[in-house]
């Protein structure tokens, strides 16, 4: 099949897990406190406070109460879309001080290029905000890749284990689901892009549990033509 368009995911598909758990959460953890103690009243963090406030359902909720709910769910690894954008905020400073690169491995970077030259579509989806997919592929240790993708989703689209959420991508790709290649390595998201006929590869990098999608070990091996 000629795919159009490939959806990425990053964490343990372009990108090894351990980057995410062991050196963006921890930094995130150690930083955002002072962050939003300084930066509140700037309007984009103040309307993530706010939203947090909703999530809590308890509007009158300090600066601190916020801070205690983001730390628990970073421990706890929440995909709510407020953390994820100040985690963001904050990652995008880390990324600028030179402190971390984004990892990618090697042959995720090699075939997405080859993919773009060949006239594909290629996009990422996932759970972390779109100002931090974009700081990965930006400041990536295989060079700025941003030029590579056409768009970026994230859990403001839908969370990735909804059906709904790859029918709102398909919307907004404006193709037929079997022009379109998702790739994860995370079952329950592949399970929910192929019930809408969407073609799927599952990346056995680390520990995965294989799954009766197709699956590939890394990049080179996924046939798009």
């Amino acid at each position: 099949m000629n795919y159009r368009a490939i959806i990425t995911d990053i964490e343990g598909t372009t990108s090894r897990i351990s980057f995410v758990t062991d050196i963006l959460f921890p930094y995130a953890k150690a930083h955002l406190p002072a962050f939003i103690q300084r930066e509140q009243q700037q309007p984009a963090v103040a309307a993530e406070l706010d939203a947090i406030r909703r999530l809590l359902g308890q509007p009158a909720a300090s600066t601190d109460d916020c801070i205690a709910a983001l730390l628990d769910w970073i421990a706890a690894d929440k995909k709510l879309t407020p953390l994820k954008t100040l985690q963001g905020m904050v990652w995008q400073h880390g990324y600028q001080q030179g402190h971390f690169q984004g990892h990618i491995y090697p042959d995720a970077a090699a075939q997405l290029r080859h993919w773009q030259q060949q006239g594909i579509q290629l996009y990422v989806y996932s759970s972390g905000s779109v100002q931090a997919q974009q700081l990965l592929f930006q400041y990536s240790e295989a060079g700025d890749l941003r030029s590579l993708f056409s768009g970026y989703f994230d859990t403001r689209i839908g969370a990735k284990q909804e059906i709904a959420s790859y029918a709102a991508i398909l919307q907004h790709l404006q193709l037929p689901p079997n022009q379109v290649l998702f790739l994860s390595d995370v079952p329950a998201e592949l399970d929910a892009a192929a019930k809408l006929g969407i073609a799927t590869v599952q990346l056995i990098r680390e520990q995965q549990a294989p799954s009766q999608h197709q699956r590939a070990e890394n990049f080179y091996q996924i046939e798009v033509q």
